[in-house]
C-alpha cells in the first residue's frame, strides 16, 4: 500500500512506557499527593457526556430488558439509533449493526472501557460497502456491563477516526471491595418454530487479593440457533421464486476475561485486562447474491465463519496535587476464519464449489493513549485536558487480493502475487478545556489533530456550550468536525473484485468490470451541529434536540470507470472507491420523562429524520425509518416486583431511489416497508437480595417482518433489471417470543 509520507519509527515498548506514565513524577515522591478538597470542574470528557446527544443505559436498564444476545438490541431503543446493514441493497441484510443518526455502521465507533474495538475491520468489504459482520457490540456479556454511553453529535469528535456518527462506549463492572460474584442464565422460546432460540449462561467473580490487589473474572457461553432455511419463503422476488432470502444467522459465543488491579498507592492504580472471545456463526443460507450451490445447502446450520478476539490492556490512573492522568496500552489480535468465498461476478460472496477451504484473515491493532487533566483556578475556573495517542493496524488477508486480471490486464496491477498485507498508522494530539464562563455557563472547546499514514493530516475542532436559562431550563449546543479514514480494503490498491456485468455501473459496451482499491482516497468528513433545550423539575424531564450533519467525501464505488481494459473485442471498465462530494443528515430527537405517581414512570424518546441524502443524486444515504418512537411504562408494583411495558413505533422505510447503475429502481426494488410497532412486556421479581428473575414477552402482538429478495442474476438482468431487489425489506423482525432470565449473586 502506498503511503503519502513516512512516520518516524518509534519503538512500541518505549512509547508505551512513556505514555503509560505521562506526566507522572516518581511514585516515591508523588504517591501520597492527591487533589485538594476544593471543588473543581468536571473534565471536558465528563462535561461532553451531559450534552443533548448523549444517552446512558444503566445496568438496571439492561436487567429489566435483557437482550437475547447482542447489546445492540437495547441500544436501538435510544434516540438517534437505528440498526442497519452496511449495504443499502439488502445484501447481508440480517447482520445489522448500530447506526447513529443515519451515518451508517462504519461511522459508529465501538469502545470497551474507553478503548477501541475494531475486530469487524477484519471482514472483507464488497462492492456496495457490505461486510458479513455482526459488528463489535457483542464482546461483553450484557450481565457484565455497568453502563453503556451512547454519544452522538459534536460530543463524539474527541474520539477521532471513525466517530463521525458517534460512539458507543461499553463500561464494564469493576471488582468490589469484598469477595462476591453472580451466575446468570437466559433462555427464550420463539412462538414460531422457524425462528432461532437462545440459551445463555455467564458468571462473574471478583474481590480483593491481599492488601493492594483485587481481581475480576468473568465467562460467558451463548448459543443462538439460526432461523429456518425457509423462513422467508413467499417473500422472494417474483422473478426468482426459487431463491430464498436468508433469515437471521445463529451465533455461538464463548467469552472469558479477567482484570487484575494493583493499588500502587492511594493515588495510583494499574489495571491489567486479558480477554478472549470467540464468535462463530450458525449459517442460515445467506449467499450475498441470488446464486446457490450444493455447499450452501450442505453448510446450513453449521459454522462457516468464526472470529476470535484476543485483547490485552494495561491502564494506569493517577492523582497528583496538580491534576489527574489516564494512560493505557492495548493490543488486540483478531483472527477471522471463514470458508473461502468467490470474488468474481454472480458468485461473489458465495462459497466456492466443491470443498472450499477455510482461510484466516488476521488483524492486529495496537493503541497507546495518554492524557492529563489540570484544574486551573482563577477568574475563569477551568479543567484543561491534553493528551496523545498512537494507533497502528495491520491486516493480512490471504484471499481477497488473489483475484486474477485474466479478464484483461490492468496497467500497473500484477495478475498474481499481490501482497496480502495492508496497514495504517495514526498519531494524534488533542487538547480540550472545560471553562466556567459564568455560574450558569460552561464552554467546552476542543481540538484534535490526527496524522494518518494514508490520508495525511486531519483536524477535528469542536466547541460545545451549556447555558442555564433558569434553575429548570438549560440550553445546550455544539459544533464539531469529525472524520473517518478509508478502511484497509478501500485504500488497498492490491484489493480487486470482478463482475461479469450485473455489478457494473454502465454495462453498455462492456463485458464486465473490475473494482480496484484506491490509495488516493480522501477521508470522509462531517460538520456535526446540534442545539437542544432541556427542562428538569421534580422528576419531570423533557428535551428536544435539532441536529444537522454536513457530510462530505463519503466513500462509495465510483459511477464512472477510471480506465478501460481491452481483451480482444471486449472492453472492461475499472472502477474504484471514490469520494462523493456532499451529503446531509438532518433531524430531531426528543425525550420525555413523566412521574405518574410514586411508583410509576412514563418515559418516551423519538427520532425524526428530516432528510438523509446524497446532495448530488438526491438519493438516501441509508434505509432507516422516517421516525422512531420508544415509549415505556415502568411500574414498581411492590418492593420486590417491577413491571415494564414498552412499545416502539417504526415509521415508513423507503428504499434507495437509484440502483448502482444510476437508474431509478423499479419492481420489488421500489418496495417500501410500511410503519409497524413492536410491544414488549416484562417483569422482574426479587426473591431475595441474592436472587432475581426477569421474565416477559417480546413482540407481544406478533408483528413480524420478513426479508425479501436482494439481487438479480447476470442472465436475468437484461430482462428484469432491478426487479429482483429487496427494496426496504432487508431484514427479519422476529415474532412473539417468551424469555426468562435468572441471576443469583453472592
Amino acid at each position: 500500500m502506498r503511503s503519502r509520507y513516512a512516520l518516524h519509527p518509534v519503538k512500541p515498548l518505549t512509547l508505551a512506557v512513556a505514555m503509560l506514565f505521562v506526566g507522572a513524577p516518581a511514585f516515591a515522591q508523588a504517591q501520597e499527593k492527591t487533589l485538594g478538597e476544593v471543588h473543581v470542574l468536571d473534565t471536558a470528557e465528563e462535561a461532553l457526556k451531559q450534552m443533548p446527544g448523549v444517552s446512558i443505559i444503566t445496568a438496571e436498564d439492561i436487567a429489566k430488558r435483557p437482550p437475547a444476545n447482542d447489546i445492540s438490541e437495547i441500544v436501538r431503543t435510544m434516540p438517534g439509533v437505528n440498526l442497519t446493514g452496511n449495504s443499502p441493497s439488502g445484501q447481508r441484510g440480517n447482520n445489522r449493526q448500530i447506526d447513529l443518526r443515519g451515518m451508517g455502521p462504519e461511522n459508529t465507533l465501538i469502545l470497551i472501557d474507553g478503548k477501541p474495538a475494531v475486530s469487524r475491520h477484519s471482514v472483507r468489504m464488497g462492492w456496495r460497502g457490505e461486510r458479513d459482520s455482526r459488528g463489535d457490540s457483542n464482546w461483553v456479556p450484557a450481565e457484565q456491563i455497568e453502563r453503556i454511553e451512547v454519544i452522538r453529535g459534536p460530543a463524539a469528535a474527541r474520539y477521532g477516526n471513525g466517530a463521525a456518527g458517534g460512539v458507543v462506549n461499553i463500561v464494564t463492572k469493576k471488582a468490589g471491595d469484598s469477595l462476591g460474584g453472580q451466575v446468570s442464565a437466559y433462555v427464550n422460546a420463539p412462538e414460531h418454530g422457524d425462528e432461532g432460540a437462545t440459551r445463555r449462561i455467564n458468571f462473574s467473580l471478583s474481590g480483593p487479593l491481599g492488601e493492594n490487589f483485587s481481581f475480576r473474572l468473568n465467562g460467558n457461553a451463548n448459543n443462538t440457533e439460526q432461523d429456518s432455511r425457509f423462513i422467508n419463503d413467499g417473500h422472494q422476488a417474483p422473478a426468482f421464486a426459487d431463491v430464498l432470502p436468508a433469515g437471521r444467522e445463529g451465533v455461538r459465543n464463548r467469552d472469558l476475561g479477567g482484570q487484575l488491579t494493583w493499588k500502587l498507592s492511594p493515588a495510583h492504580s494499574l489495571d491489567l485486562d486479558v480477554n478472549y472471545s470467540r464468535q462463530g456463526n450458525r449459517y442460515a443460507g445467506d449467499t450475498q447474491n441470488v446464486n446457490s450451490n450444493a455447499v450452501v445447502e450442505r453448510m446450513y446450520g453449521r459454522e462457516t465463519n468464526a472470529i476470535e478476539r484476543r485483547n490485552y490492556a494495561l491502564t494506569h490512573k493517577g492523582k497528583y496535587d496538580f491534576g489527574t492522568s489516564t494512560s493505557y496500552v492495548q493490543f488486540t489480535e483478531t483472527e477471522n476464519r471463514r470458508i473461502q468465498e468467490g470474488l468474481v461476478g454472480g458468485p461473489e460472496g458465495i462459497f466456492l464449489a466443491g470443498n472450499p477451504p477455510f482461510v484466516t484473515n488476521t488483524l492486529k491493532d495496537l493503541t497507546l493513549h495518554g492524557e492529563m487533566s489540570l484544574p486551573i483556578r482563577g477568574r475563569l475556573n477551568q479543567m484543561l485536558t491534553a493528551g496523545a495517542e498512537w494507533v497502528e493496524q495491520k491486516l493480512t488477508d490471504p484471499t481477497s487480493n488473489t483475484q486474477a486480471t485474466s479478464f484483461g490486464n490492468i496497467p500497473g496491477v500484477s495478475s498474481t502475487g499481490r501482497s496480502p498485507n495492508a496497514s495504517a498508522r495514526i498519531f494524534s494530539l488533542f487538547v480540550e478545556d472545560n471553562v466556567e464562563l459564568t455560574q450558569n455557563t460552561l464552554l467546552t472547546p476542543g481540538l484534535r489533530y490526527d496524522r494518518h499514514s494514508e490520508i495525511g493530516g486531519a483536524w477535528s475542532p469542536a466547541l460545545n456550550l451549556t447555558h442555564m436559562l433558569s434553575d429548570r431550563v438549560s440550553l445546550k449546543g455544539g459544533v464539531a468536525r469529525t472524520y473517518k479514514a478509508p478502511n484497509l480494503y478501500q485504500s488497498n490498491p492490491n484489493y480487486l473484485l470482478y463482475s461479469n456485468g450485473n455489478g457494473c455501473v454502465n454495462r453498455a459496451g462492456t463485458a464486465g468490470c473490475y473494482l480496484l482499491g484506491n490509495a488516493d482516497l480522501k477521508e470522509e468528513t462531517s460538520i456535526n451541529k446540534e442545539l437542544g433545550i432541556e427542562y428538569k423539575a421534580d422528576g419531570l424531564a423533557a428535551g428536544v434536540t435539532w441536529f444537522h450533519n454536513d457530510y462530505r467525501d463519503k466513500i462509495q464505488v465510483g459511477t464512472a470507470p477510471v480506465m478501460l481494459v481491452v481483451q480482444g473485442a471486449n472492453n472492461r471498465g475499472v472502477y474504484q472507491w471514490s469520494n462523493i462530494p456532499k451529503a446531509v443528515v438532518h433531524g430531531l430527537e426528543g425525550n420525555l420523562l413523566v412521574p405518574l405517581g410514586r411508583s410509576l414512570d412514563w418515559s418516551t424518546n423519538f427520532t425524526y429524520m428530516i432528510e438523509s441524502k446524497n446532495k448530488t443524486t438526491g438519493d438516501h444515504l441509508s434505509v432507516i425509518p422516517e421516525y422512531t418512537v420508544n415509549s415505556s411504562l415502568d411500574w414498581r408494583a411492590t418492593d420486590k416486583l417491577g413491571v415494564l411495558l414498552s412499545v416502539t413505533f417504526y415509521g415508513e422505510q423507503e428504499p434507495m431511489k437509484y440502483d448502482f447503475k444510476g437508474d431509478p429502481v423499479r419492481g420489488t426494488s421500489a418496495n417500501k416497508l410500511k410503519p409497524y410497532q413492536v410491544v414488549n412486556l416484562g417483569g422482574t421479581y426479587t426473591f431475595t437480595k441474592n436472587l432475581r428473575m426477569t421474565a416477559g414477552v417480546n413482540n407481544l402482538f406478533d408483528k413480524r417482518q420478513f426479508r425479501a429478495g436482494n439481487s438479480v442474476s447476470v442472465s436475468s438482468a437484461p430482462i428484469y433489471g432491478t426487479a429482483g431487489g429487496a427494496g426496504a425489506e432487508t431484514y427479519n423482525e422476529p415474532g412473539r417470543t417468551l424469555y426468562v432470565s435468572m441471576t443469583s449473586s453472592f
